[in-house]
Protein backbone atom coordinates (compact mmCIF):
# COMPACT_ATOMS: atom_id res chain seq x y z
CA UNK A 1 0.00 0.00 0.00
CA UNK A 2 0.86 4.03 -0.74
CA UNK A 3 0.91 5.93 2.10
CA UNK A 4 0.21 9.48 1.48
CA UNK A 5 2.33 12.10 3.15
CA UNK A 6 2.90 15.86 3.22
CA UNK A 7 6.48 16.78 1.48
CA UNK A 8 6.98 19.95 3.56
CA UNK A 9 6.78 17.43 6.31
CA UNK A 10 9.30 15.10 5.29
CA UNK A 11 11.40 17.76 4.64
CA UNK A 12 10.85 19.55 7.86
CA UNK A 13 12.39 16.37 9.29
CA UNK A 14 15.34 16.60 7.34
CA UNK A 15 16.03 19.72 8.02
CA UNK A 16 15.18 19.77 11.84
CA UNK A 17 18.00 17.09 11.51
CA UNK A 18 20.36 20.02 11.59
CA UNK A 19 21.69 19.64 8.21
CA UNK A 20 21.70 22.06 5.21
CA UNK A 21 20.96 21.21 1.35
CA UNK A 22 24.88 22.07 0.38
CA UNK A 23 25.73 19.48 3.17
CA UNK A 24 24.64 15.73 2.72
CA UNK A 25 23.04 14.52 5.95
CA UNK A 26 24.74 11.01 7.49
CA UNK A 27 22.41 8.66 5.88
CA UNK A 28 24.49 5.89 6.95
CA UNK A 29 24.07 6.45 10.93
CA UNK A 30 20.54 6.31 10.28
CA UNK A 31 18.52 3.03 10.59
CA UNK A 32 14.56 3.57 10.76
CA UNK A 33 12.16 0.95 10.60
CA UNK A 34 10.71 0.68 6.38
CA UNK A 35 7.59 3.23 6.64
CA UNK A 36 5.98 2.08 3.47
CA UNK A 37 5.96 2.42 -0.33
CA UNK A 38 5.52 6.33 -1.48
CA UNK A 39 3.66 7.24 -4.31
CA UNK A 40 6.40 9.09 -5.78
CA UNK A 41 8.93 8.64 -8.88
CA UNK A 42 11.93 9.96 -10.52
CA UNK A 43 11.90 10.00 -14.40
CA UNK A 44 14.51 8.87 -16.52
CA UNK A 45 14.88 13.17 -17.75
CA UNK A 46 15.53 13.67 -13.62
CA UNK A 47 11.71 14.93 -13.56
CA UNK A 48 10.27 14.20 -9.75
CA UNK A 49 6.42 13.54 -9.06
CA UNK A 50 4.71 13.02 -6.45
CA UNK A 51 0.97 11.54 -6.71
CA UNK A 52 1.40 11.90 -10.80
CA UNK A 53 1.87 15.41 -9.98
CA UNK A 54 5.44 16.81 -10.92
CA UNK A 55 7.33 18.40 -8.21
CA UNK A 56 8.11 22.30 -9.38
CA UNK A 57 10.10 23.38 -6.70
CA UNK A 58 13.75 22.84 -6.93
CA UNK A 59 14.71 23.36 -3.85
CA UNK A 60 12.51 20.43 -2.64
CA UNK A 61 13.64 18.34 -5.32
CA UNK A 62 17.24 19.01 -4.38
CA UNK A 63 16.54 18.63 -0.36
CA UNK A 64 15.32 14.99 -1.30
CA UNK A 65 17.86 14.00 -3.08
CA UNK A 66 20.32 14.62 -0.29
CA UNK A 67 17.95 11.68 1.58
CA UNK A 68 18.03 9.17 -1.39
CA UNK A 69 19.65 6.10 -0.54
CA UNK A 70 19.74 2.93 -2.93
CA UNK A 71 20.17 -0.76 -1.46
CA UNK A 72 20.56 -2.91 -4.15
CA UNK A 73 17.75 -2.16 -7.19
CA UNK A 74 15.74 0.02 -4.53
CA UNK A 75 15.38 3.45 -4.25
CA UNK A 76 14.55 5.02 -0.44
CA UNK A 77 13.52 8.58 0.70
CA UNK A 78 15.55 8.08 4.45
CA UNK A 79 15.32 10.55 7.38
CA UNK A 80 16.51 9.26 10.93
CA UNK A 81 12.78 8.28 11.73
CA UNK A 82 11.43 6.97 8.52
CA UNK A 83 12.03 5.21 5.64
CA UNK A 84 9.73 5.16 1.97
CA UNK A 85 10.75 3.37 -0.97
CA UNK A 86 10.10 5.21 -4.56
CA UNK A 87 10.78 4.33 -7.95
CA UNK A 88 13.50 5.71 -10.19
CA UNK A 89 13.19 5.01 -14.53
CA UNK A 90 16.73 4.84 -14.77
CA UNK A 91 18.99 6.54 -12.40
CA UNK A 92 18.10 8.93 -10.03
CA UNK A 93 19.94 12.21 -11.70
CA UNK A 94 20.81 13.72 -14.64
CA UNK A 95 24.39 15.36 -15.50
CA UNK A 96 23.40 18.34 -17.48
CA UNK A 97 26.39 20.38 -17.33
CA UNK A 98 30.34 19.38 -18.50
CA UNK A 99 33.31 21.53 -18.37
CA UNK A 100 36.96 21.15 -18.61
CA UNK A 101 38.72 22.15 -15.15
CA UNK A 102 42.38 21.45 -14.12
CA UNK A 103 42.11 18.50 -11.68
CA UNK A 104 44.44 16.82 -9.10
CA UNK A 105 45.93 15.04 -11.82
CA UNK A 106 45.77 16.79 -15.32
CA UNK A 107 43.01 17.78 -17.05
CA UNK A 108 39.82 17.21 -15.57
CA UNK A 109 35.79 17.10 -16.37
CA UNK A 110 33.96 18.35 -14.08
CA UNK A 111 29.91 17.42 -14.06
CA UNK A 112 27.07 19.47 -12.61
CA UNK A 113 23.80 17.55 -12.19
CA UNK A 114 19.63 18.85 -12.20
CA UNK A 115 19.97 18.53 -8.56
CA UNK A 116 22.95 20.48 -8.16
CA UNK A 117 25.70 17.94 -7.23
CA UNK A 118 29.00 18.80 -8.71
CA UNK A 119 31.42 15.87 -9.29
CA UNK A 120 35.20 16.00 -11.45
CA UNK A 121 34.91 12.61 -13.41
CA UNK A 122 38.05 10.49 -12.06
CA UNK A 123 38.66 7.59 -9.77
CA UNK A 124 36.03 8.55 -7.42
CA UNK A 125 33.52 9.04 -10.14
CA UNK A 126 33.70 6.99 -12.89
CA UNK A 127 31.96 7.45 -16.06
CA UNK A 128 30.39 4.19 -17.79
CA UNK A 129 28.58 4.13 -20.71
CA UNK A 130 25.97 0.56 -21.57
CA UNK A 131 24.84 -0.01 -24.77
CA UNK A 132 21.30 -0.95 -25.58
CA UNK A 133 21.45 -4.85 -27.58
CA UNK A 134 18.61 -3.68 -29.88
CA UNK A 135 18.88 -0.59 -30.70
CA UNK A 136 22.75 0.25 -30.22
CA UNK A 137 22.10 3.57 -28.22
CA UNK A 138 24.49 4.43 -25.55
CA UNK A 139 23.56 5.39 -22.00
CA UNK A 140 26.10 6.67 -20.25
CA UNK A 141 26.76 7.13 -16.23
CA UNK A 142 28.49 9.12 -14.01
CA UNK A 143 29.10 7.64 -10.37
CA UNK A 144 28.07 10.81 -8.09
CA UNK A 145 28.10 9.58 -4.81
CA UNK A 146 28.49 6.01 -2.99
CA UNK A 147 25.94 4.05 -5.74
CA UNK A 148 23.85 7.05 -6.85
CA UNK A 149 24.26 7.78 -10.58
CA UNK A 150 23.42 10.30 -12.87
CA UNK A 151 22.44 9.84 -16.19
CA UNK A 152 24.63 12.03 -18.77
CA UNK A 153 22.16 14.05 -20.87
CA UNK A 154 22.43 13.50 -24.19
CA UNK A 155 23.74 16.95 -25.23
CA UNK A 156 26.36 16.84 -22.64
CA UNK A 157 27.29 12.76 -23.93
CA UNK A 158 27.83 14.44 -27.38
CA UNK A 159 30.15 17.74 -25.97
CA UNK A 160 32.27 14.04 -24.56
CA UNK A 161 32.64 12.16 -27.97
CA UNK A 162 33.49 15.63 -29.42
CA UNK A 163 36.58 16.01 -27.25
CA UNK A 164 37.26 11.95 -27.38
CA UNK A 165 40.17 10.60 -29.08
CA UNK A 166 40.24 7.18 -30.93
CA UNK A 167 42.43 4.62 -29.22
CA UNK A 168 45.35 3.38 -31.30
CA UNK A 169 44.66 -0.46 -32.04
CA UNK A 170 40.81 -0.66 -31.27
CA UNK A 171 38.14 -0.76 -33.99
CA UNK A 172 36.54 2.56 -33.73
CA UNK A 173 36.88 2.72 -29.71
CA UNK A 174 36.56 6.34 -27.96
CA UNK A 175 38.30 7.13 -25.03
CA UNK A 176 38.05 10.72 -22.78
CA UNK A 177 40.54 11.17 -19.99
CA UNK A 178 39.44 12.75 -16.80
CA UNK A 179 41.62 13.30 -13.96
CA UNK A 180 44.53 10.52 -15.06
CA UNK A 181 41.69 8.31 -15.75
CA UNK A 182 40.80 7.03 -18.82
CA UNK A 183 37.26 6.08 -19.89
CA UNK A 184 35.81 4.15 -22.79
CA UNK A 185 32.42 6.27 -24.30
CA UNK A 186 32.13 2.83 -27.00
CA UNK A 187 32.47 2.20 -30.14
CA UNK A 188 30.96 3.92 -32.95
Amino acid sequence: MKDKINLNDLAGKVTQSGQSEKKLPPLEKWSPPFSGDLDMRIQRDGKWFYLGSEIKRQALVNLFSTILLREGDEYFLITPVEKYRIQVEDAPFVAVLVEQVEGERGPALRFETNVGDIVVAGPEHPIRVEVDDETGEPAPYILVRKNLEALISRNVFYQLVDQAEMQEGTSNELFIVSDGQKFSLGRF
